[in-house]
């Protein structure tokens, strides 16, 4: 049988194209899996192998009503997903001062000035491609050249654990508000160029609907997550119900149904949905119905009609060159912050596009906006700029020590019980700061311990002073009234982590209850005597180990998604420690060597201080 007849066989029986599909979508990670394809993306290995099956490949895949459907549906949970993934605390998170008490440039700013160069950049390129006569709508080809492929970066950032630190955080800002702006200045256009300009206001109810359902659902999702059970999967019907309500409120105001997918993902990420949540919509979404929006991407593709088309084929690398230069404004924002090569990185990286641009130019050729050989044009400069960025990334950046974030520890109280535990830590993973009131403990120690010396520890002077701009604050005062009163203005302050010191009941019953229903830990030096003595008569070596200047007795909490999944025995350098306790959902879980490792689990080991902090730099990255 010739490729010939078996082509024509498939256009005789168009429900094979279905299975052929579902195949390219099984084999494909597998096939990359297999030959160690890592630098190119998953989505656009699936554009080139529909293109490879479809009109101009082997025209094995066909478009059909139910590819149709299920490739519709395929991009609506991409951007959904795209929703779910912008982090809003990066936008009100604070940077962290420098060693020399500098405040650097904030991932916000620069982000923020990054994408305005990106825009204006954008709109001068196509304003020169109007006047070259290569593309005359201004307003498309900037929405487009705009575009940042937020999934894209966040892979590449996960990939070099850079998520959490202040290079990726500024990265990923930028693609964030490359995935938003565009989004809404796409919503803008269709409306004015669909005929609905006089409706346009109408836009804003989805956004009052948005609102709306976030606040009406964040007790709802409470109770769903009480009662769920896995036969009823409550979180993902619920996931689905709003992507469906915003989906028909776009698309009733004459709005674009992507944005109602985007809104919809963001109210689910304000419902701070589980770990597993999102794992089982990241499965449904990337497992099934989004490689089918991608190689039929591809499938409809028609490139043996722009290989007869010279002026279509020249689009392809004046197109390429758009989306680079584009963003080459991030360079010089970066570099305020980062060194020349990280900036250059990462404004490599912002080079990519693909997610939002795919729908733009359905959109865009549903109104008559473009040509078919534009379009397949912009398609084929995005898919190139997905290939090429992230592997120049990975080329270009470097670690740096401004990216070995240390935990930041905050002192109120300076004393003989304070000092020499900060005198510890600072020899190790901690940037130790100590506060105190007291002029005569102010001489006293400052010698021993950097220590800041404050008129007054009123929410003002605490604030103005930055301490609760901290990781953790100690309170170490003797006085309960003092450190009960500073707690409750800590977690006020949302501060991650409170440690009070409580010697006696002076503070009440009622207060302690209270401060430990806010998550902070309390403590007596009494009980810790009392336990320390029990240890040394039930387990002497428990002891050896706490006090230990070699070893020691450690824990991380695990955030670094690479090792989620896997055995405790897969764990870089294992054979340096001993995981003795695995503290998850509230309760201790014996460890063995096949035990798997679930998000936001505490490992609590033993080993050195070198393994110690190898093994908390690489589970403890958040990405």
């Amino acid at each position: 049988m010739t490729i010939k007849t078996l082509r024509e066989g498939m256009y005789l029986m168009p429900q094979l194209s279905m299975l052929i599909v579902m195949i390219a979508a099984l084999m494909i990670p597998l096939f990359m899996a297999r030959f160690k394809i890592n630098g190119i993306p998953t989505a656009v290995a699936e554009i080139v192998v529909g293109i490879l099956l479809g009109k101009t490949g082997l025209r094995f895949v066909t478009t059909t009503t139910d590819l149709t459907f299920l490739s519709s549906l395929g991009v609506i949970v991409l951007i959904f997903l795209s929703g779910m993934e912008i982090n809003f605390e990066l936008f009100v998170q604070k940077p962290r001062a420098n060693r020399d008490g500098t405040v650097p440039r904030s991932p916000v700013f620069l982000a923020g000035s990054a994408f305005v160069g990106v825009v204006i950049t954008a709109l001068v390129l196509a304003v020169v491609l109007k006047m070259l006569g290569l593309f005359s709508d201004v307003m498309l080809a900037t929405i487009l050249f705009s575009t940042i492929a937020l999934g894209v970066v966040i892979a590449a950032l996960t990939e070099q654990e850079l998520l959490s630190k202040p290079l990726g955080q500024t990265i990923l800002l930028t693609a964030a508000l490359g995935e938003i702006i565009p989004l809404l200045a796409l919503t803008v256009y269709s409306t004015i160029n669909g005929g609905h300009a006089a409706r346009i206001w109408l836009v804003l109810l989805i956004f009052l609907a948005a609102i709306i359902l976030l606040r009406r659902f964040k007790a709802v999702y409470q109770f769903f997550a009480r009662i769920d059970k896995s036969t009823t999967q409550l979180d993902i019907r619920l996931a689905f119900f709003l992507i469906f309500v915003l989906v028909t409120i776009a698309e009733n105001v004459g709005a674009e149904n992507i944005l109602g997918a985007f809104l919809a993902g963001i109210v689910m990420k304000l419902l701070r949905p589980s770990e597993v949540t999102r794992d089982k919509l990241t499965s449904i979404g990337y497992g099934f119905f989004i490689p089918i929006f991608f190689i039929m991407t591809g499938a409809k593709l028609n490139l043996r009609t722009m290989m007869g088309n010279p002026q279509a084929l020249m689009l392809i690398p004046v197109f390429f060159v758009c989306f680079a230069l584009a963003k080459l404004i991030p360079f010089f924002i970066f570099h305020q912050r980062f060194n020349a090569r990280n900036s250059a990185a990462g404004a490599v990286l912002t080079s990519t596009t693909i997610t939002l641009v795919i729908p733009t130019l359905t959109i865009a050729r549903n109104l008559n906006a473009i040509t078919s050989d534009q379009s397949g044009a912009f398609t084929l400069a995005a898919v190139l700029s997905c290939v090429i960025a992230p592997i120049v990334f990975n080329k270009l950046y470097r670690p740096q020590p401004e990216d070995e974030e240390r935990t930041r520890v905050t002192f109120l109280g300076a004393n003989i019980l304070t000092v020499p535990v900060a005198q510890q830590l600072a020899k190790g993973m901690y940037d130790i700061t100590m506060v105190t009131d007291s002029e005569k403990n102010y001489r006293t120690y400052n010698s021993q311990v950097n220590v800041k010396l404050l008129a007054a520890l009123d929410d003002d002077a605490l604030t103005q002073a930055g301490v609760f701009d901290t990781d953790i604050l100690v309170l170490g005062y003797f006085d309960a009234d003092r450190n009960y009163r500073i707690a409750r203005m800590a977690v006020e302050h949302k501060v991650a982590r409170v440690v009070a010191r409580f010697e006696t009941r002076e503070a009440g019953d009622d207060h302690l209850e209270e401060l430990a229903a806010d998550g902070v830990e309390l403590f007596n030096t009494f009980t810790v005597n009392a336990s320390l003595l029990r240890g040394m008569i039930e387990s002497p070596s428990t002891l050896k180990l706490l006090t230990d200047t070699e070893a020691g007795l450690y824990e991380v909490e695990v955030h670094n998604h690479r090792y989620t999944g896997k055995t405790l025995q897969s764990l870089p350098d294992i054979g340096a420690i001993t995981v003795s306790r695995i503290y998850r959902n509230g309760h201790f879980v014996a460890p063995h060597g096949d035990t798997l490792i679930e998000p936001n689990d505490h490992l609590i080991f033993t080993g050195s201080k070198d393994a110690a902090r190898t093994l908390r730099q690489q589970l403890g990255a958040r990405n």
